[in-house]
C-alpha cells in the first residue's frame, strides 16, 4: 500500500506556528518539521521571513495552542441516521462514516476510535465502509474501527465467534462488544480476551458495569493482557455504594484496565440514569479517558462529537478542573487508543489544535474558533466571527474588538 500524496508531502513539510500562547503563560513559535515539533522558541525566536514567503506560518497570536484531542469511543456506522434510517448499503454507511470523522476532526480530534457492528444481517459490510471510509481520509484524520459483534456464546454465538475473526484479518484495531447483551457476559467476555491475545490488539467493551463481581472476573481475566483492556461508559457504578466503586476501580487500576467516560450520553448501553464516576476512578488510580459517543444517531440525535464539550459537562459536574478535563480528551484518550503522547515540546508529534482563547477554563467555556493540525499539517480551520447590533438603528455597537468579533 502506497502513501497518498497528502501524507508524502507532510514528511518533509515544515510549518511555523507564531505568537501562540501555552497553557503555562509563555508566548512561543513553533516550528513543526513533518510529523513531528522541531523546535519551540520565545516568540519572534524563530526567524519567521523566509516561512511567511512560501506562506508557510501560520499566525496564532490570540490562540491557545495544546496537544490534539482524540475521540476514544465513536460509532462512525451509526453516525448521522437521526434524521431516518440508514439505506444499509455499504455505500451509505462510508458517507456517513466519513463525514462523522471529518466533523469530529473539525473540533480537533486528529484520531478517532470507532466501534462498528459486525454479524447478524449485516454481516461485515459495516466495517468494510468504515475501512474505506478510513484510507480516504489518511492523512486528515486516523480511524481505529473495533469490531463488535453482538452474541459470542451458545449456538447462535459461534457465526458471531467466526465473523469477529474475519473481521480482525480485515483490519479491525481492537476487538469490542457488549457482554452485557449475551446470555453468558462472562462467557462473552472470556472469548474477546481470548481472540485479542491470538491476534495482539487492545480489547474495548461496552458495559454498563454495575455488577461488581462480573467487573471483578473481568479485570482478573485482563490482567495479563496486553495493549490492554479498556471499558466504557461504566456509568452504572454511579448507583452503586461508594464502597463497592472504590473496591472495584481498585481491581480495575490494578489489573490495568482504562475506562471511557461519555458525559455527553448516548450509546448502546447508555441511559440516562447515572454517570461515570471519574473522580472515584481516577482516585482509585484507574486511567480515565472521555469521549463523544453518539454523533447525531437516535442514541443522540444533537449529538456534536465535540471533545471540547465533553471536557467543558465534566469540569460542569465538579469531576475535574478544566486543566484535567481536557486532559482527558486528548492526552489521556491518546494514550487509552494506543497513540503517543503530545507535548508542545520537541521532538513530540505534531499532533496540536489551536483555539482562540487565553486558558483551558476559557476555551471549555467559549471555543469558537480552532485551528487543527495532523501529522505537521493545517488539515481544518474554523473561524467565527460575532456582532451586536443596535436593535433600534440596525447597526454594529462600537465596542472592543475582543467583545464582539472573533475570528
Amino acid at each position: 500500500m502506497t502513501d497518498s500524496p497528502r501524507e508524502t508531502a507532510a514528511e518533509t513539510a515544515t510549518l511555523l506556528l507564531c505568537g501562540a500562547r501555552l497553557t503555562d503563560g509563555r508566548i512561543v513559535d513553533v516550528r513543526l518539521n513533518g510529523p513531528r515539533i522541531e523546535a519551540v522558541g520565545t516568540a519572534g525566536s524563530l526567524v519567521p521571513a523566509a516561512a511567511a514567503a512560501t506562506g508557510t506560518s501560520v499566525d496564532l497570536r490570540g490562540y491557545l495552542l495544546l496537544p490534539a484531542p482524540a475521540e476514544p469511543h465513536a460509532h462512525l456506522d451509526q453516525a448521522l441516521t437521526a434524521g431516518g434510517p440508514p439505506t444499509g448499503d455499504a455505500q451509505d454507511v462510508q458517507r456517513r462514516a466519513t463525514e462523522a470523522a471529518l466533523l469530529q476532526l473539525g473540533h480537533g480530534a486528529t484520531a478517532v476510535r470507532s466501534h462498528v457492528r459486525i454479524g447478524d444481517v449485516q454481516g461485515l459490510r459495516a466495517l468494510e465502509a468504515v475501512l474505506q471510509a478510513r484510507q480516504a481520509l489518511r492523512g486528515l484524520v486516523e480511524v481505529q474501527p473495533v469490531a463488535l459483534p453482538r452474541l459470542l456464546t451458545g449456538a447462535a454465538g459461534a457465526d458471531g465467534l467466526a465473523m469477529l475473526r474475519d473481521a480482525l484479518k480485515m483490519g479491525a484495531a481492537a476487538v469490542g462488544g457488549c457482554p452485557d447483551l449475551d446470555p453468558d457476559p462472562s462467557g462473552y467476555t472470556e472469548a474477546v480476551v481470548s481472540l485479542a491475545a491470538e491476534f495482539g490488539v487492545p480489547v474495548d467493551l461496552h458495559t454498563a458495569a454495575d455488577d461488581p463481581a462480573r467487573l471483578a472476573r473481568l479485570a482478573a481475566m485482563a490482567g495479563g493482557l496486553r495493549p490492554g483492556v479498556t471499558l466504557g461508559p461504566c456509568h452504572g457504578l454511579s448507583r452503586l455504594p461508594a464502597t463497592a466503586v472504590a473496591t472495584t476501580a481498585a481491581r480495575l487500576a490494578a489489573a490495568g484496565v482504562s475506562v471511557v467516560a461519555l458525559p455527553q450520553g448516548g450509546c448502546c448501553v447508555q441511559d440516562r440514569y447515572g454517570s461515570t464516576p471519574v473522580r472515584a476512578l481516577r482516585s482509585a488510580g484507574v486511567r480515565v479517558a472521555a469521549g463523544s459517543g453518539a454523533l447525531g444517531d437516535l442514541t443522540n440525535p444533537v449529538g456534536r462529537g465535540d471533545p471540547l464539550e465533553a471536557a467543558f459537562l465534566l469540569a460542569s459536574y465538579g469531576e475535574c478542573a478544566a486543566p484535567q478535563a481536557y486532559d482527558l480528551v486528548s492526552g489521556e484518550a491518546r494514550a487509552v487508543v494506543g497513540l503517543p503522547e503530545v507535548r508542545v515540546e520537541a521532538g513530540f508529534p505534531a499532533e496540536l489544535l489551536a483555539v482562540r482563547g487565553e486558558t483551558v477554563a476559557g476555551i471549555l467555556s467559549l471555543a469558537y474558533s480552532r485551528i487543527v493540525i495532523h501529522r505537521g499539517r493545517v488539515v481544518s480551520r474554523t473561524s467565527a466571527v460575532r456582532e451586536y447590533c443596535d436593535s433600534a438603528a440596525g447597526v454594529v455597537l462600537d465596542l472592543p474588538r475582543q467583545s464582539h468579533r472573533e475570528e
